[in-house]
């Protein structure tokens, strides 16, 4: 019997302000090296204290809605999550239940539309830490500004939860709002799993709960678990069981922690210390200017005006820091070539800047730690260095070395890196002639196995070359010379 399985997102991602959500204190989103150093008798829930929201936590909320189709209310209200835990201090959450900030909107990931049924505004609790000698309180994270998005059951397999998930996070980059870096907490998934039979009416399955997943790639493999081990239950003539379930890594399976909740467990109503939040046409369309190119647009602009590749604009565009550099690279190589600075074919300049920055500029933040944001080339030289590139000036080899310097800070102007470490290639063919014919001499074992079929004898005395000009020659020029004297009319002179 086949059963077709129903996945929905909740997700949660910490908010970027400067203060927490109703206080005054720091918001350094729970990743203080000391506990307790960032509260106040608000968010520690001390008696009589008073919540003030946050604004610009708010129009985060409202970017974030914006930048995915959604509808802004014009009235909501914060209301009371009631339940207990340790790292609840007050015994209740201040959330949103009937009216959220955001609702009705969609995502879409290859064609496919993934609805969003709303997206509203909470504080987050503290963290518990469980050791021998009891369990510790850090209330750091208590009160600091979170986003909650709930989707429609509209999922189909992990691998769809995880590609949503990340161009989310994509856009809480762009937007500023959120560095949403799940490793460190700041953004948390959940996945909901249900399974239907085939011809059964839509969501008739028992819902399931994958609770706190904080990688995609446990997203994926937590969901695609779960339609598994429910699918195996299932047709063994046994009920799913409705309950909450997290998820073990290191065993590749989910576990199961408690019984699911139901909206009418938290018995929620009006927040009394806070009024209704009323809002404009103008303040929300005000919000919707202030948006920034989105990635899909960014995406489908770079491919009409840079003409590079669809998996090279996707890599450039998955970071919005990384794509205005990219961008203000791509304007000085255009002016350069419309002023006549250089003849270069600007496809092949944007082709060159490409390839070197994605492959040269990811090898030094990967040797070096920090990000793609970190690189200290400007974007004028970054553009200087591929024109140098494309005329010619330097061979590969010295390429490499020189964006290699660059990378290094200080001076990071090609031309005078170029000039220190003379890394120009060599331009007086005769020169280069002499140092064929001394390799030659210096490797008359090499040439005699070339000339008796070994042809990688050739790539050898190439080599041999580029390290008697100090990697300055042309590799193809010195290939060039070398089959003249190996194959033509100067062989026996070059070897003798």
């Amino acid at each position: 019997m086949k059963y077709i399985p129903v996945l929905g997102m909740e997700v949660h991602a910490e908010l970027k302000t400067k203060s927490k959500m109703f206080c005054a204190c720091e918001n350094g989103r729970g990743l203080e090296k000391e506990p307790n150093t960032h509260i106040c008798p608000v968010c520690t829930g001390q008696p009589g204290t008073l919540p003030v929201p946050n604004r610009v936590a708010i129009e985060y909320v409202q970017k974030a809605g914006l930048a995915l189709g959604c509808t802004l209310r014009l009235d909501s209200k914060f209301d009371r999550k009631n339940y207990f835990y340790p790292d609840l201090p007050k015994g209740y959450q201040i959330s949103q239940f009937d009216k959220p900030l955001c609702e009705n909107g969609s995502m879409t990931i290859d064609g496919k539309v993934f609805r969003i049924t709303r997206i509203h505004l909470e504080e987050d609790t503290g963290k518990l830490s469980h050791g021998r000698g009891g369990t510790c309180v850090d209330l750091n994270r208590a009160g600091v500004p979170l986003l909650e998005l709930v989707t429609e059951p509209d999922f189909s397999s992990g691998k769809e939860a995880r590609l949503f998930c990340q161009k989310l996070r994509q856009i809480f980059r762009y937007l500023d709002i959120s560095d949403a870096d799940m490793e460190k907490g700041q953004m948390r998934c959940e996945v909901n799993i249900s399974l239907f039979r085939e011809g059964d009416e839509r969501l008739s399955g028992t819902k399931v709960e994958i609770k706190n997943l904080n990688s995609f790639r446990s997203v994926e493999r937590a969901a695609d678990f779960e339609i598994l081990r429910q699918t195996e239950i299932l047709e063994s003539g046994k009920q799913v069981v409705q309950e909450t379930r997290g998820w073990d890594d290191a065993a590749g399976r989910t576990v199961s922690q408690r019984a699911k909740e139901s909206a009418h467990d938290y018995r929620y109503f009006p927040e009394p210390d806070i009024p209704k939040l009323i809002f404009s046409k103008e303040e929300t369309e005000r919000l919707r200017k202030s948006l920034p190119e989105l990635p899909d647009s960014k995406e489908a602009r770079f491919l009409e005006e840079f003409g590079l590749s669809l998996s090279d604009i996707s890599s450039l565009v998955s970071e919005r820091d990384v794509a205005d550099y990219f961008e203000r690279v791509a304007s000085e190589l255009l002016e350069k070539r419309s002023s006549g600075e250089t003849s270069v074919d600007p496809k092949r300049l944007l082709k060159l800047a490409a390839n070197y920055f994605l492959t040269e500029r990811k090898r030094y933040v990967a040797d070096r730690g920090g990000d793609m944001r970190s690189v200290p080339v400007s974007a004028e030289n970054y553009a200087e260095f591929v024109t140098i590139v494309a005329e010619g000036k330097v061979n590969s080899s010295a390429a490499q070395r020189l964006l290699s310097e660059m990378m290094k800070g200080g001076d990071s102007d090609p031309s005078h890196i170029v000039d220190r470490l003379q890394l120009s290639q060599m331009s007086d063919e005769g020169a280069l002639e002499e140092i064929v014919r001394l390799v030659l001499l210096d490797n008359e074992k090499s040439v005699t196995d070339y000339r008796n079929g070994k042809q990688n004898a050739l790539q050898y005395l190439v080599g041999q070359t580029m390290k008697a000009s100090k990697g300055r020659a042309n590799p193809e020029t010195a290939r060039t010379f070398l089959l003249r004297f190996l194959e033509g009319s100067d062989s026996r002179e070059a070897t003798q």
